[in-house]
């Protein structure tokens, strides 16, 4: 227990890369060897910058970590170093794994395939359904979800891992105790309530700095066999999950998207570069030769195009799809008048069928 609070000590020191504290760890033998390292014996430490010595013998002025360690274990958050049996050999193989991982809940089991859900935050109604549809299919078949909880396709990849029944894990740019964006409060209690897990290298009560994100993409690919990217363009900071997936020697798909759509645009890229292209759920389930787990229903055909609609209501639900289309669009498309058209577009917003995405711009619900 004692040379466990010296590793959340070494743990919390932030400033010092993850990868040269777990080689002064190395050289020291133990983490309570570093604490009480001497100054002089720090200098010879070549790997180290002399920001770094600085930055090392500061945090040895250091008090109360032990409080620290009691206060994160009565909160129920696990801490494990890199040293700790439990943690991922996945990560130990990346070139800078983070020096220890905080967990709420429960950590990605070793023994099933893994898959990350990536993509822009401000996403298209396009890559919010794939997005379900690819994870909840995976879920099903046994793939643990792994994704950032953030605003978009992160977020709709762990809602549908939760609708196929899977596990989902959350790798956040901030103190697991911290639920960011703050909206998403409901889905990181969904995740822990369903058995997945909260991750994160950063300690218990760190806010969400925006320098947090990039590095926490690492952890992401790091911890799975393969990134799908859902939407991303040509900037996006998917694409830096995607070269550090690269880098690690894990598989990368994309999905692929209208030529015009800018947030298409680092998908198609990608697929031009030599990524996976994502056709369907079904065709990745078979190329990775998965099995559909025990106990797990069919998914129900419900449509709710098959539901009882008047028919001129069924004709305008079925001119709607995942790309916004505006009234005098689909009057022409239905031959209806456009007072009609607007009538029943309100009748359906009203049923749940359609969604007003922008100013009479209109998509299936």
């Amino acid at each position: 227990m004692k040379e466990r609070v010296y590793e959340y000590w070494l743990a919390g020191i932030m400033g010092v890369q993850a990868g040269k504290r777990c080689l002064l760890h190395r050289r020291m033998k133990s983490a309570e060897a570093v604490y009480y390292i001497e100054e002089t014996q720090l200098n010879e430490m070549e790997f180290l910058t002399e920001r770094e010595r600085n930055i090392i013998l500061q945090a040895k002025k250091q008090k109360g970590f032990q409080e620290g360690y009691d206060r994160m274990c009565e909160k129920g958050i696990r801490f494990i170093p890199w040293s700790d049996e439990d943690y991922p050999d996945c990560l130990l193989e990346i070139s800078d794994p983070p020096y220890a991982l905080y967990v709420k809940g429960s950590m990605p089991d070793s023994r099933r395939k893994k898959a990350a859900i990536v993509g822009a935050r401000r996403c298209t109604p396009y890559g919010e359904k794939y997005a379900i549809d690819f994870a909840r299919a995976l879920a099903e078949h046994g793939v643990d979800i792994i994704s950032g909880m953030a605003r978009g396709i992160d977020g709709m990849g762990h809602r549908g891992a939760l609708l196929g029944r899977g596990g989902t894990y959350a790798v956040l740019g901030s103190g697991v105790d911290v639920c960011y964006p703050r909206e998403h409060i409901g889905l990181y209690v969904d995740i822990l309530e369903q058995g997945g897990g909260i991750l994160s290298e950063l300690p218990p009560g760190t806010p969400p700095y925006s320098q947090n994100f990039p590095a926490r993409n690492r952890i992401i690919s790091g911890l799975s066999d393969a990134v799908l990217v859902m939407e991303a363009g040509k900037k996006s900071g998917s694409l830096i999950t995607v070269d550090m997936a690269l880098e690690q020697g894990r598989d990368v798909y994309a999905l692929p998207g209208p030529v015009n759509s800018s947030l298409s645009n680092g998908c198609n890229r990608l697929i031009r570069q030599g990524a996976g292209i994502l056709l369907s759920p079904e065709e990745l389930i078979e190329e990775w030769k998965l099995e559909k787990k025990q106990g797990t229903a069919e998914p129900k055909a419900e449509d709710k195009n098959e539901k009882m609609l008047e028919s001129h209501e069924k004709l305008v639900y079925a001119c709607l799809g995942l790309f916004p289309k505006g009234i005098d669009r689909i009057a022409a498309e239905t031959e209806l008048e456009i007072r009609d058209v607007t009538g029943l577009l309100v009748s359906l917003q009203l049923q749940g069928y359609v969604k007003e995405v922008s100013k009479n711009q209109y998509i299936r619900s």
